[in-house]
């Protein structure tokens, strides 16, 4: 994982130990840490915290990546674990210790924070009574209460244990967007030859085949996925018959698999997602592209026009159709 791009919020939500808990069980959280944050002192130990002598709340430190969880998403999940109206409370826990509040250390986090705590606000009768301010200080609990609740599963927790289960469940890993068919669904979907190719291995006829010879601008993409594989700033005329192409969209794409069959030694080239044959890549394309030449059946392709990508989907790869 690449740290750059990792951020921190801190939550306080009353007992530190449920909270962070909670915090774990969310898909890109990637790091907790309790602690106790925006006292009067320096490293305060529990019982000082506990003595409401320092000013510190019990708080998670959350490290999330947020390519794979929104802060606002954190924020919502948050408000489901607290009474957001209650001072200085939560659950069965009295003291300032226990006091709510979001803290942090980005500028730009405070229009979100702020933002969102006052839209929840809305759905309550009772003043909201949770912190939104910069994070003044943290420091790390002693190490008994780190990972408290799965060192002691039986532990008091204010948190009910299903919205535990509802953490794990709210930030789901999203859909593939292009997902490999069954050979039921594909035998319906392809025509005779499309199946031969991708399924079975097949080859078409050179010059007899509907991509040939097509070097209109647009995208080729798996048959059987829609999944995108070449585009046509990459595609040349090689004289072989079979559309030829110097290189895929990005070699993410495919599978090179080692090819000896009819008595020849060959690079097989397959759709990554599909696991579509698409056809062969051989070493003597144009010098100037790189050298290869990817040899593709137009069976294993649909070309979609630079004029029709947009509405079907594919507008975000039409900057690669711009040359150089």
């Amino acid at each position: 994982m690449d740290n750059t791009n990792i951020r921190e919020i801190y939550f306080a939500g009353g007992c530190f130990w449920g909270t962070e808990h909670f915090f774990q069980q969310i898909r890109g959280v990637v790091a907790t840490e309790v602690g106790y944050a925006n006292g009067k002192t320096s490293n305060p130990t529990y019982e000082q915290v506990v003595s409401h002598t320092t000013g510190f709340a019990e708080t998670v430190k959350v490290k999330y990546d947020p390519e794979q969880v929104d802060l606002k998403l954190l924020i919502d999940l948050y408000f489901k674990t607290i009474d957001p109206t209650s001072l200085n409370k939560q659950g069965n826990d009295r003291g300032d210790q226990y006091r709510t509040g979001i803290y942090y250390t980005d500028k730009n986090d405070e229009n979100v924070v702020k933002g969102e705590v006052e839209k929840l606000a809305k759905n309550y009768s009772k003043p909201v009574v949770v912190e939104t301010i910069p994070l003044k200080n943290f420091y790390k609990a002693e190490d008994y209460h780190q990972d408290y609740l799965d060192k002691n599963p039986g532990g008091y927790c204010h948190i009910e244990p299903g919205l535990f289960e509802m953490a794990k469940n709210a930030n789901p890993l999203p859909k593939a967007k292009y997902q490999k068919q069954d050979q039921k669904a594909l035998k319906e979907k392809l025509s005779p030859i499309q199946y031969q190719v991708t399924q079975e291995n097949g080859t078409e006829k050179p010059f007899q085949n509907e991509y040939w010879d097509e070097f209109r601008e647009g995208i080729y993409v798996d048959i059987t996925t829609g999944e995108p594989l070449f585009i046509s700033t990459d595609k040349f005329e090689s004289g072989c018959g079979w559309p030829s192409f110097s290189k895929p969209i990005t070699k993410k794409l495919i599978d090179e698999k080692l090819d000896r069959t009819f008595g020849m030694t060959r690079v097989e080239v397959r759709s990554k997602t599909g696991n579509a044959h698409l056809g062969h890549v051989f070493n003597d394309g144009p010098q100037d592209k790189g050298g290869l030449r990817y040899c593709i059946n137009s069976a294993s392709l649909k070309f979609i026009p630079k004029e029709e990508m947009e509405k079907k989907g594919y507008g975000e790869y039409l900057p690669l159709l711009d040359k150089k």
